[in-house]
């Protein structure tokens, strides 16, 4: 066999061979699935969950589209609180919003909500909320679109850095993550539509390790970026297939909630469910398959919550002994 013909083939087993381990495997940790466990306030079923939570203790936050698709004419609370047990706790956020998306908790234990469309007058804002539902800040221009300091179009979600700054990513149609002080000051941002480093299609969720490093899921592109605070991209990874949802936890385990489509046909190198890995190295650890989701969490106590758009549920998993 020729000598370039040999270097092809073994170049061609080795691409397999990291594409199959670049795919998460079945995790060795098996989970309990429960379904509906949180129990709802009366009258209230749940809409698209958008995006879920665990605090410290293991309270449960969930952040929902109002029983529906949408908060347009709705009076159902969209952000909800359970104990570990599934026992409400409290609801936020009636008639607020238009379309709840992305929800993060920071540091001080106060709610970061994003609503991602605009109707009448209200939308296309990032809110920060005390524990008990206090509005205290409000980025956005309520009601309009663009993509000024303070103008977003389909604002996806935002993170608090431990030194107070606000990262948001104004994703479904700006294709750029924009950074502002503790005090809602714009500061700068960065990104554009494109496939390049630093570039977007649709950046729908934002997570941070505990190096302080950005990790943005660029949907559209099929990759998670890794930025610094400051823009500069850093890394992008591939092997968590289409990711909606990045969460990662204090001793930077990631949790990937990848949406491949049925059949396949969006990503056919991985299967949708949450992958779970490593921050620091990007190495894929395990997998929570037959779950179409986008978002994931970790409880302290090792139980993942995840929230449905499509199926509407809020699953419970929780690890078994081996």
């Amino acid at each position: 066999m020729k000598p370039n013909r040999v270097l092809t083939c073994i170049a061609f087993v080795l691409a397999a061979a990291l594409a199959q381990a670049a795919q998460a495997q079945e995790s060795d940790r098996s989970y309990r699935m429960t379904d509906d466990w949180a129990q709802l306030p009366e009258g209230v079923v749940w809409g698209q969950i958008i995006s879920v939570e665990a605090d410290e203790p293991g309270n449960v936050y969930a952040f929902h589209r109002c029983s529906s698709d949408t908060c347009i004419d709705r009076t159902e609370p969209p952000l909800l609180k359970f104990d570990p047990s599934g026992n409400l706790l409290m609801t936020w956020g009636e008639e607020l919003l238009v379309w709840p998306h992305g929800f993060h908790l920071d540091g001080e234990g106060n709610i970061w909500l994003t609503d991602g469309e605009s109707h009448e007058g209200r939308g296309n804002q990032v809110f920060k909320l005390s524990p008990d539902g206090e509005v205290l800040m409000t980025i956005g221009t309520a009601g309009a679109t663009g993509d000024g300091p303070y103008t977003f179009d389909g604002v996806a979600d935002v993170f608090v850095a431990g030194d107070g700054s606000i990262f948001v990513a104004d994703g479904h149609n700006n294709n750029r993550i924009v950074k502002y002080s503790p005090e809602g000051e714009y500061l700068l941002e960065w990104g554009r539509a494109g496939a390049g480093p630093g570039e977007f299609d649709t950046p729908h969720s934002l997570a941070m390790d505990s190096r302080g490093r950005l990790f943005v899921a660029d949907r559209g592109n099929l990759r998670v970026q890794v930025f610094d605070q400051q823009g500069n991209f850093l890394d992008e990874w591939k092997q968590f297939g289409r990711p909606s949802g990045v969460t990662i936890t204090a001793d930077d385990t990631i949790y990937v909630a990848s949406q491949n489509g049925e059949n396949s046909e969006l990503n056919p190198d991985y299967e949708t469910g949450i992958y779970v890995g490593d921050a620091r190295d990007g190495s894929v650890t395990g997998f929570i398959g037959g779950i179409d989701t986008e978002n994931a969490a970790e409880g302290p106590d090792g139980i993942v919550y995840s929230g449905l758009v499509i199926d509407r549920t809020l699953r419970r998993y929780e690890p078994e002994q081996p």
